[in-house]
């Protein structure tokens, strides 16, 4: 068992961190304040290759490994963009792993390179208004008229849809009370026409330079060649993306509380008080350690988790627990980085307290602490379902 970095990841993150050494913690800054989407951040992950890095090399992709990914999205984080950096990126990354697994040759030949390249951009429609995590339940229509569908419906919680010009979406085919088991949603890759989708956003905590959206649609034309498989089958289709995408949030979210810390391990030892720095007093130190222990060990299941999804075993369990841990463990490296702050963690121009608010997220999605929680209790432990 080996715990160190191949030549192959360490490169990696080596290359990473030099396309984001331009975008340092005083343009998240800014972007915090003025909002906007990063597209010259996009642009620069696009253009060095780095958007396609789990997509197969036939389309133009690296071919890598969640592993790799994400080895990626944690040093895109760590380097002080946070989630609002990682977000940027973070659709390409797991979002169309469903077209890639089931989606035919001439689908991934007209999808996947203009994602890769950074020409088209994605938003990823699942979550509604009145459903929220039961997925089963989603009303959006998506009704079959000869060669297109028309759908109508609502989403919420849509990062990117004020830029994006993709949409990968779960809509009904079959109506709830007719489905059987998980069948009755279908998934499509198609294009965000605005002429019959309105996107409103969200104004929210944190994260300002990545859109959150409710999404009105009404009576958009969805081609029959942009549903991804068979009719019926999107639930299942959807599920081959959940795993990664929660290994990848917890890796995100291990960055975002890696950041935090250095800065308050580095205030700690520069900040003076009664003639001593702070950092030799054990009520700032002991907090500090504690918060890389959690770090570090929330990572050591990151990278279990990918490993095992890299090998093509179950891996359930260990992503749910990758993306609990390391969401807890981010928030209280952000707040124990606040408190050794003092009343400068309050202020904005020490990056902390964007990290905070920024922290939040990984706690809250793409499932929630409590969902994970029943999760280990009964597909792990054998305990009776609570819900």
């Amino acid at each position: 068992m080996d715990f160190n970095l191949s030549e192959q990841q360490q490169q990696i993150v080596d290359a990473v961190q030099r396309v984001c050494a331009p975008f340092d913690s005083d343009y998240w800054l800014r972007r915090d304040r003025e909002g906007g989407f990063p597209d010259d951040f996009h642009q620069a992950m696009a253009q060095a290759g780095w958007l396609g890095i789990a997509m197969p090399e036939a389309y133009g992709g690296a071919g890598l490994g969640i592993t790799e990914a994400a080895l990626m999205m944690h040093t895109i984080s760590a380097t002080g963009a946070g989630l609002s950096g990682a977000s940027a990126v973070h659709m390409n990354i797991f979002g169309l792993h469903p077209a890639v697994v089931f989606g035919s040759d001439a689908q991934k030949q007209r999808w996947l390179p203009p994602l890769i390249a950074g020409r088209d951009k994605a938003c990823f429609g699942v979550t509604e208004p009145n459903t929220g995590l039961n997925t089963l339940r989603l009303k959006t229509r998506a009704v079959r008229q000869g060669d297109h569908y028309v759908v109508t419906g609502q989403k919420v919680w849509i990062s990117t849809a004020q830029v994006a010009n993709k949409i990968l979406l779960l809509a009904r085919t079959t109506p709830v009370e007719e489905a059987r088991g998980t069948e009755g949603l279908s998934l499509f890759y198609t294009d965000l026409d605005r002429s019959t989708v309105e996107v409103r956003e969200i104004e929210k905590m944190g994260r300002k330079a990545v859109d959150s959206n409710q999404v009105f649609i009404d009576g958009l034309r969805i081609p029959v060649e942009d549903r991804i498989g068979e009719e019926g089958k999107g639930f299942s289709y959807i599920l081959h993306g959940l795993n990664p995408e929660r290994i990848l949030i917890a890796a995100e979210a291990i960055g975002l509380g890696r950041a935090a810390l250095a800065r308050g391990a580095q205030y700690a030892k520069e900040r003076v008080v009664f003639d001593r720095p702070i950092g030799q007093n054990q009520g700032i130190q002991h907090p500090l350690a504690k918060s890389w222990m959690e770090l570090e060990a929330a990572h050591l299941m990151v990278h279990k988790a990918a490993s095992l999804y890299d090998a093509h075993q179950p891996c359930g369990a260990e992503a749910n627990a990758a993306k609990y841990l390391g969401a807890e463990a981010c928030f209280h490296a952000c707040e124990n980085a606040i408190l050794t702050h003092g009343g400068m963690g309050y202020a904005k121009e020490y990056h902390v307290e964007r990290y905070m608010r920024e922290a939040w997220i990984p706690r809250l999605a793409p499932v929630s602490p409590q969902l994970i929680l029943c999760f280990i209790a009964e597909k792990v432990l054998g305990l009776p379902k609570s819900y």
